[in-house]
């Protein structure tokens, strides 16, 4: 059985009841660390990284899912992760991202827009001897290799 796709169903089952809230990323690491990282629209709390741990942790060990000894961690993604997800795009509307395209480029902008293809970002575009000009430009997720907020302490 696939502990990945065992864990995901168990994660969705748990956060039904939860239309704020959805599920990032699931991995099992090599050094037996399991780990579940759980978004909401609002954020999640300890409470929910907490139920879903306690849901999670007693059907695996009912079902003997994973063999070794491993640590289950559940948290929410860190301000510093990458973004996986539309809704997560979807959540950071209006704040500043750093993306790394494909091709190895790097471009940034306010996200004004998420789509299922896409997204949509207004860059500052300055070209030599002129004013600084704002665009919109649109971005296939396919030509995405990472996605981060930018953390602004202002």
């Amino acid at each position: 059985m696939n502990i990945e796709k065992r864990v995901t169903e168990l994660v969705e089952e748990k956060i039904a009841d939860r239309p704020d809230l959805f599920l990032v990323d699931v991995q099992m690491h090599g050094s037996g660390i399991l780990s579940i990282l759980v978004d909401g629209d609002q954020g999640v709390g300890i409470k929910e990284c907490v139920a879903i741990s306690r849901h999670v942790g007693f059907y695996l060990e009912e079902e003997n899912v994973i063999e070794q000894a491993y640590n289950l961690e559940v948290s929410s993604p860190g301000l510093d992760a990458p973004l996986k997800s539309l809704r997560q795009y979807r959540k950071n509307l209006n704040r500043s991202l750093s993306i790394k395209l494909s091709d190895g480029t790097k471009r940034e902008g306010k996200l004004i827009g998420a789509e299922d293809t896409g997204i949509k970002i207004e860059e500052s575009v300055k070209e030599k001897g002129k004013k600084v000009q704002i665009v919109e430009n649109f971005i296939f997720f396919n030509q995405i290799s990472e996605s981060k907020v930018i953390i602004s302490f202002k």
